[in-house]
C-alpha cells in the first residue's frame, strides 16, 4: 500500500466533545481506508499515556495494579494530533511496516 493508496483516515478522538482530547496524553482508534475499500485499524496512544494509565491502574488495581500494560495493534507516538498520525500512517506505508502494524478489519482479508 502506498500513499496514493490511501482514501481517508479516520481519527476517533476527532469525534470526542470539545476538552476530551488531550493529545500530549490520550489514546485513539485509527482507521486506515485503502481505495479499494478496505480497513485498517490500529491503537495510537502517546508516551505519557502509558504512564497516566499506569498511574490509573496501580490506584484502580487494573493490570495487577499497574504491573502490565498492553493494546492490541499499538502504535507509541509523542502526540495523538492528525499531522502526526498522518505522518506516522505515511511513514509506514513507505517502509513497509503498514501491514505489520495495522490489523485488517473483519471482512477485509
Amino acid at each position: 500500500m502506498t500513499k496514493q493508496l490511501v482514501k481517508d483516515i479516520w481519527i476517533e478522538a476527532e469525534t470526542w466533545a470539545d476538552g476530551e482530547w488531550t493529545p500530549a496524553d490520550d489514546n485513539t482508534d485509527v482507521i486506515v481506508t485503502h481505495a479499494s475499500g478496505k480497513k485498517w485499524i490500529a491503537s495510537f496512544f502517546t508516551y505519557r499515556n502509558i504512564l497516566s494509565l499506569s498511574e490509573k491502574n496501580k490506584a484502580t488495581g487494573e493490570c495487577l495494579g499497574g504491573a502490565y500494560f498492553w493494546a492490541t495493534d499499538m502504535i507509541l507516538i509523542d502526540e495523538v494530533t492528525r499531522p502526526r498520525i498522518e505522518s506516522v500512517v505515511l511513514d509506514l506505508l513507505e517502509r513497509g511496516d503498514f501491514e505489520s502494524t495495522f490489523s485488517p478489519i473483519d471482512g477485509n482479508t
